[in-house]
């Protein structure tokens, strides 16, 4: 068995930020008016060690959810809303938590299986957010690989937590899927990768257009099944499959 990091460098932003983990500011004043870049003791920001640039700023952000609640009429101060600022905050570092961390962390075991067969995880949920207007979309992604010629393998869960890592971030669905990919590509050498992503989009479900029940279908294949038709038409008649 081949390890490559710590599992416990793979951790939920929001859960230390829950517990009082170290952070910086939110408030530029108190970082020489430049934005926080490094850690201090616990503030309201929360930097992720050897990702100083990846700044979660939940006071900022309590900050502007109270300004846009007074931007459309409402009265951040009444009963109902009054917590939402930190309720948001706080959804925020969950649901963007992806973008402190890296994609080698999800995949930071291998094991030597000398397995030269398709791997294949199905309908692994996803839960993103449509970086144009900041609604979520969600859906399944079926991610599989054939394992490199040493026939390395990754823990099945694994590739459920790389998808997190892309989806847990301002995202468009087609860039996430290649992301999906190019990681799986990079990290594990594998002789192919084949990534797949149905999903809704409440942006073009509750705004805009309106259509309920549409289905945006994306799908990025690297080595053996680009190269390989055989090889894409056995994994996407297992994705299909029932």
């Amino acid at each position: 068995m081949t390890e490559r990091y710590d599992d416990d460098a793979f951790r939920d932003p929001a859960a230390d930020l829950a517990a009082g983990s170290t952070g910086v500011s939110g408030d530029p004043a108190a970082n020489g008016g430049e934005p926080a870049t490094t850690g201090e003791p616990a503030g309201s920001g929360l930097v992720v060690p050897g990702r100083g640039e990846r700044v979660f700023d939940h006071a900022r952000i309590e900050r502007a959810v109270r300004e846009i609640l007074i931007a459309i009429g409402e009265d951040p101060d009444r009963d109902g809303l009054r917590e939402t600022p930190a309720r948001v905050a706080r959804a925020y570092a969950e649901q963007f938590a992806g973008l402190r961390q890296d994609p080698e962390d999800a995949l930071n075991k291998v094991f030597e299986a000398d397995h030269d067969e398709m791997v294949l995880v199905k309908d692994i949920e996803v839960y993103s957010m449509c970086e144009h207007h900041l609604t979520p979309f969600h859906g399944l992604a079926h991610v599989g690989y054939t394992p490199n010629e040493k026939g390395h393998i990754t823990g099945l869960s694994k590739l459920a937590r790389l998808v997190d890592v892309y989806a847990r971030r301002p995202q468009v669905q087609e860039r996430l899927t290649s992301q999906v990919a190019d990681a799986l590509m990079r990290i594990l050498e594998p002789r192919g990768v084949i990534v797949v992503i149905e999903a809704e989009h409440l942006c073009m479900t509750m705004r805009g257009v309106r259509k309920p029940g549409a289905k945006t279908v994306t799908s990025a294949v690297r080595g053996a099944f680009r190269d390989r038709p055989e090889t894409r038409a056995e994994a996407m008649g297992l994705i299909l499959g029932s």
